[in-house]
């Protein structure tokens, strides 16, 4: 197994892409821990994945409550060999009808919440370490609307290429794993409250040259190839998880000719 011996901290590991991480890794021999702010969904998680997890409660908008996760885990398994920042939040900020807090408060969780989730856990990491974020293909599709979360998914993608300067003559490898639309419960959300998956699946399917959404298991296994020794000459990478929706647009269904 690709990470017998291992142990890796996942943020935002109690649903969705975080969540197949975390079992792809326990799978596969690591130790993991997990974070969320809910402890009912949290619980859930921990007891759907089993004996080798360590369940976290934190918001990680609070730097003392990252400050404890680290020492939890530290107390743990006295050492960290991956993290997968990928806690996240998305929300609605149109120009001419946000806040000023409800935009700072989408970069907190995203942005700084990544650099404070990655700083604290440098302590515990050595040579040989991987580092990866969580970014979007948002980050340059120019949705309406999405200001705040296509400003912070740029961010992270910028930031990781500055930690994999800043860390590279340690052995700690800095990579980013960019989704497209996937199927988790992001879609069905806050401003998205009341809507279905399948719904939201319908809307974007012909808009993707695979025509349709990602699974989260197919973004996990990118997060899983980027955090193995399979991918040990790779820093300062991205891997894109998007149906060819960034790379080959024109393929998607609502382009093709008519038959």
């Amino acid at each position: 197994m690709r990470f017998t011996d291992k142990t890796a901290l996942v943020t935002g590991g109690n649903s969705g892409i975080g969540f197949s991480t975390a079992r792809l890794l326990l799978a596969e021999g690591a130790r993991v821990a997990i974070t969320g702010r809910d402890r009912a969904k949290l619980d859930a998680a921990a007891a759907e994945l089993g004996a080798g997890v360590l369940a976290i409660q934190a918001d990680l908008d609070d730097p003392a409550a990252v400050d404890s996760m680290i020492k939890q885990v530290g107390e743990a398994f006295g050492k960290l060999d991956i993290v997968f920042a990928n806690a996240g939040v998305s929300g609605p900020t149109p120009l001419g009808g946000t806040t000023a807090a409800a935009f700072e408060a989408i970069l907190r969780t995203n942005l700084t919440g990544v650099f404070l989730t990655v700083q604290a856990a440098l302590p515990l990491m050595s040579a040989g370490g991987s580092i990866v974020l969580n970014g979007s293909v948002m980050r340059e599709l120019g949705a309406a609307g999405s200001a705040a979360y296509s400003a912070s998914k740029a961010g992270v993608t910028g930031m990781a290429k500055v930690f994999a300067t800043e860390l590279v003559a340690r052995g700690i490898r800095v990579n980013t794993v960019i989704p497209g639309g996937t199927r988790t419960p992001i879609w069905t959300r806050g401003a998205r409250t009341g809507a279905t998956i399948e719904a939201t699946e319908g809307a974007l399917a012909p808009r993707i040259p695979m025509g349709r959404l990602s699974e989260p298991d197919e973004v996990a296994n990118a997060v899983l190839f980027l955090a193995s020794d399979a991918a040990s000459g790779i820093t300062a990478a991205e891997v894109v998880v998007d149906g060819g929706s960034i790379g080959a647009p024109y393929g998607a269904p609502i382009f093709r000719p008519a038959a």
